[in-house]
C-alpha cells in the first residue's frame, strides 16, 4: 500500500510545476519556466494554454502585426485563414482591424498557409493602452472563442 503514497508525490510535484491559467501580456512565468514574446509584443493566450497570439503594435506606422504561436510561444503555428480580426476599445472608441495573411518566402509561408497576419490601424497612432480582442479563430481544427486582452504602449 505504500507504493501507491509514493507515486502521489512525484504526480502532484509535477501538476503544481505544470502551466496554469494566466492573463495575457509580455512574458509570463509558470511554476519554474517562462513564456517570452518572440517579437517584444503581448502574448493572448488562445483556448486554455493551447496557443498564444502575439500582438506587435507599431504606432508610427499605424500598423498592429499578429503571429500565431503554440502554447509556450515557441513555435510558429500556420492558420489557412486569409485574415484575422482584431477590435480594439479605444480612446476613440470601438475600432477593428482585419490583419491580412502574410506570405514570407523565406520560411515558405503563403496566404492560407501562414502564422503571420498583418494590417492598418491607423487609430494606434494616437491610442495609448487599450483593451480589445482576437475574434475567433481556428487552429489546427479546433474552434477558439474570442480572447481578450490589454495593450499597452510600446515604449
Amino acid at each position: 500500500m505504500k507504493l501507491p503514497r509514493l507515486l502521489l508525490v512525484p504526480l502532484a510535484i509535477a501538476a503544481l510545476a505544470g502551466c496554469g491559467k494566466h492573463d495575457s501580456h509580455a512574458g509570463h512565468d509558470h511554476g519554474g519556466h517562462v513564456h517570452k514574446a518572440p517579437h517584444g509584443g503581448l502574448l493572448v493566450e488562445i483556448g486554455d494554454h493551447a496557443y498564444n497570439v502575439e500582438l506587435v503594435r507599431d504606432d508610427a506606422a499605424g500598423k498592429l502585426t499578429a503571429y500565431v504561436l503554440d502554447g509556450h510561444a515557441e513555435n510558429f503555428v500556420r492558420l489557412a485563414a486569409p485574415s484575422i480580426t482584431v477590435t480594439a476599445y479605444a480612446a476613440g472608441g470601438r475600432q477593428t482591424a482585419t490583419l491580412a495573411a502574410v506570405a514570407n518566402t523565406a520560411t515558405g509561408e503563403t496566404v492560407g498557409n501562414t502564422s503571420q497576419f498583418e494590417g492598418p490601424a491607423a487609430w494606434l497612432k494616437d491610442a495609448g493602452e487599450f483593451n480589445g480582442e482576437v475574434g475567433a479563430l481556428e487552429i489546427k481544427g479546433s474552434r477558439f472563442s474570442p480572447a481578450a486582452f490589454k495593450l499597452p504602449r510600446k515604449k
